[in-house]
């Protein structure tokens, strides 16, 4: 790097330039004033010669041919070194000691002239272009008999004082050295003064920044020297104080997150781990000591957890997730990320605190495992019953009309249970399977799926009189398990056709955008109430329970519906009101640019 210049040779040759400049612009202020003082002289000096020769021409000015002044004047202008002219009344030259009257021209218009045959003493300086050079002229009035008769001129070139001061040069140039060599010596010992506790300025905030705190400078004698070493000397005190505090704070902070149960985890904007705490030691099997500076893939192997890392780096709220560490046993862990940022606003990293929802989770597990358990146990004494009540159905009893209404609705009851049961075992595959990573999604074309749903619901639409419009581009396509999105909109068909009237009409749309694919599922039935949309996707919630039962739902519908969507990335939205009927829509995210199914 290019060795930087010291103060010192900063200042000195500015200050010498700046005091000779300063005597160039006194010596030019001074020679412009002796200037005016030779020009004052030479006016003084021509008003003078001027008044002598006045007074010669005074009887002189007559109509005749003036031979006799033009000689007077001549035999004048030998002996003087200015130029004479006499003019009369009108501006005819009469005598001219350099030229030749008869030839000159009629001088009436000069300024000079017109003032002095107006009376006055004038005098002014112009070039002359017949000479090439600037002139001082001097006029003043001829009078005779009480009466202007004309004007004398006299002219004198205007000469620099050059010659003037040609004797004082030498003492002019001495002076000048004195000057420049005193004023010189003079900045040099004043730059030196200036950058002396500079230097001492400098070497304490060297000693600042290297962490002596405690060190103070020197006070100088100058006021602002002196204001500038106490301003960093309390600096220097106030730092001392607050990384004291903070150095407090930090032991305090550590002492938190040391018995806090709770994994935490601090980034930097490369994902590299800044700090971690007892619980994430634990939790991840690592060693705070090692992974410090080390990226998040370099110390923990899952790539749900680096997605997580990296959501949280870039989103602009706080964000929450599930991660699962494959194991034996599997372990669950539910993840909240937050970005940490400066004063400016800027991202400086990111703080994630994990909480282990193992335990949790497998009483979730058990709670599943004892439906299907239970759903499984009552799947085969109910399709035992119904087997034996319909061979009984086909026998002869004492009362066979009433034995048969009876069975008829055994029957009913049973196929209900039968009914519930399979969308218990359907829910709990579909959620089992998620959890464990055993659906496999491949991007296919929505229309597909929109043929398979209209073959199955075209039957039970036309027994009701409802018809169905499915509408879907070609180019539309999604990443999905074709079996179950087509049970979701099974799903939601046979919804829409049991609470429509017969003669309406049941639409079922897909539309492409950035943000993903929607489904949607319009029908024109008697509609929800507000009140009851949060719910209606709860399992067993029945909007009303004594026609959804005898419409033969099971209350499970719609609950499997929000799972398989909530499987494939996406969610599940309804707008509805009373008498206006129901849109259900199935949001599926778009297709990642790597999907390979």
């Amino acid at each position: 790097m290019r060795k930087r210049p010291r103060l010192l040779w900063q200042l000195y040759p500015s200050h010498l330039l700046m005091i000779v400049l300063s005597l160039a612009a006194m010596g030019g202020f001074s020679y412009k004033a002796l200037k005016q003082v030779w020009e004052d002289k030479i006016v003084t000096e021509l008003r003078s010669q001027a008044l002598l020769v006045a007074r010669l021409a005074t009887g002189k000015i007559s109509p005749a041919p003036a031979a006799d002044l033009d000689a007077v004047v001549k035999e004048i202008g030998k002996n003087a070194s200015v130029r004479i002219t006499i003019v009369d009344r009108s501006g005819t030259v009469l005598a001219d000691s350099l030229g030749d009257p008869p030839r000159m021209d009629s001088h009436a218009v000069r300024p000079e002239i017109k003032r002095a045959l107006k009376g006055e003493i004038a005098d002014t300086m112009r070039h002359s272009f017949s000479l090439n050079t600037d002139m001082i002229y001097v006029a003043m009035p001829l009078e005779q008999d009480g009466g202007i008769v004309g004007a004398v001129r006299l002219a004198q070139p205007v000469s620099p004082p050059a010659r003037f001061l040609r004797p004082f040069w030498n003492e002019i140039f001495w002076a000048a050295l004195v000057i420049v060599t005193y004023g010189g010596l003079m900045t040099l010992y004043v730059s030196s003064r200036i950058s002396k506790p500079l230097r001492s300025i400098r070497e304490g905030a060297t000693r600042f920044a290297g962490g002596d705190l405690q060190y103070r400078l020197d006070v100088p004698s100058s006021e602002e020297f002196a204001d500038l070493a106490e301003a960093m000397n309390a600096m220097a005190a106030q730092l001392n104080a607050r990384i004291s505090t903070v150095v407090e704070q930090r032991n305090e902070l550590e002492g938190v997150l040391s018995g806090m149960v709770e994994a935490v985890l601090v980034v930097d904007t490369n994902e590299r781990v800044l700090r971690v705490n007892q619980a994430a030691e634990k939790l991840f099997n690592i060693d705070a000591r090692k992974v410090a500076n080390r990226t998040v893939h370099e110390v923990i192997r899952n790539t749900d957890f680096h997605s997580f890392v990296s959501k949280t780096l870039s989103a602009e709220s706080p964000v929450e997730g599930e991660i699962v560490i494959l194991g034996d046993p599997d372990s669950y862990l539910q993840a909240h990320g937050v970005t940490l940022r400066n004063e400016a606003g800027q991202c400086i990293g990111g703080l994630v605190v994990i909480h282990d929802v193992t335990r949790l989770k497998n009483l979730e597990n058990i709670r599943r495992d004892f439906v299907a358990n239970v759903s499984h146990e009552l799947k085969t004494p109910v399709t035992s019953i119904k087997g034996f009540l319909e061979t009984l159905r086909e026998g002869a009893f004492q009362d066979p009309q009433h034995a048969e209404r009876f069975l008829d609705i055994i029957i009913r009851h049973t196929d209900r249970l039968s009914a519930i049961i399979e969308d218990l075992l359907s829910l709990s595959r579909i959620e089992r399977y998620a959890e464990k990573g055993g659906i496999n999604f491949e991007v296919g074309a929505i229309r597909s799926v929109f043929d398979s749903v209209s073959k199955i619901c075209a039957v039970r639409a036309e027994a009701k009189g409802v018809s169905l419009d499915f509408v879907v581009d070609e180019a539309v396509s999604a990443r999905m398990n074709a079996p179950l999105l087509e049970q979701a909109l099974v799903n939601l068909v046979d919804n829409a056709i049991k609470f429509s009237e017969s003669g309406s009409a049941v639409k079922v749309s897909a539309r492409q955008s950035a943000d993903g694919i929607s489904i949607h599922v319009e029908d024109q039935g008697c509609g929800i109430a507000k009140e009851q949309l949060p719910r209606i996707f709860e399992r067993f919630y029945r909007v009303d329970k004594g026609r959804s039962r005898a419409a033969g739902g099971t209350g499970l519908g719609l609950s499997i519906v929000k799972h398989i969507a909530v499987v494939h990335g996406g969610n599940v939205t309804v707008k509805s009101s009373p008498g206006r009927g129901s849109t259900f829509t199935v949001h599926l995210p778009a297709i990642a640019r790597n999907a390979n199914g």
